[in-house]
């Protein structure tokens, strides 16, 4: 694998930052605050890395439009109230991700988040540097859609054949299917590894920082 790839594409929630149980904390908050029946940590891991929007609407079917905007707020203001530092990175990411830019390769981050969040997220951790392209869901269409992995693809000016995808859940597995390109996924954040080899990946890793020893 050592000279397959020339572009990594991370998903930043659960496969570089252990955000997890932050996230699910806070949807769980925001359903409780705005009056709704609070979903089950379950029902909120499985919506990580979609949109915010379509996370909401997928736990919360039954809210209107109105109700809909009152639970994004929600939501971000108990996520932002706890901003990120490096210490928030999986132990090992932030040297892993200088040591693969020293080695050539392009890194890019796509994510469901939107720009103003992945911005602070960014340099809370000190990593906006490493990246030469990012893409958020309120960019372009959310995953499992391919659209942020082409867009991504076509700013590198890299090939399907040439360009990996790690991830931590189905819906970064799917994109890359349906973007087809080559996937590794991480059973540190939201899905297991026996959840996630369904989506036949590459390789599933424990760890981010594991990705040295095959890349």
């Amino acid at each position: 694998m050592k000279s397959k790839f020339d572009l990594i594409i991370f998903d930043w929630d659960g496969t570089l930052v252990d955000s997890i149980d932050w996230i699910t904390r806070c949807l769980q908050k925001a359903g409780e605050l705005c009056g709704f029946d609070v979903p089950d940590r379950r029902s909120a891991k499985d919506v990580i890395g979609l949109s915010t929007e379509k996370a909401i609407q997928t736990l919360f079917p039954n809210a209107d439009e109105q109700a809909r905007k009152q639970l994004v707020a929600c939501y971000s203001h108990e996520y932002f109230s706890r901003p990120l530092s490096s210490d928030d990175l999986f132990p090992g990411v932030y040297d892993m991700l200088v040591q693969l830019r020293r080695s050539g390769y392009q890194l890019a981050v796509a994510t469901g988040k939107n720009r103003v969040g992945l911005q602070k997220a960014l340099q809370g951790t000190g990593t906006e540097h490493l990246f030469c392209v990012t893409r958020c869901a309120d960019e372009t269409a959310s995953k499992p859609d391919p659209t942020m992995l082409i867009e991504i693809m076509q700013q590198a000016n890299a090939t399907r054949e040439r360009t990996l995808m790690v991830g931590d859940t189905s819906h970064d597995l799917q994109m890359a299917i349906n973007a087809q390109i080559s996937a590794i996924a991480v059973s540190c954040g939201a899905h297991s590894e026996e959840f996630l080899q369904q989506y036949q990946p590459l390789l599933c890793l424990q760890q981010p920082m594991d990705l040295l020893d095959f890349i």
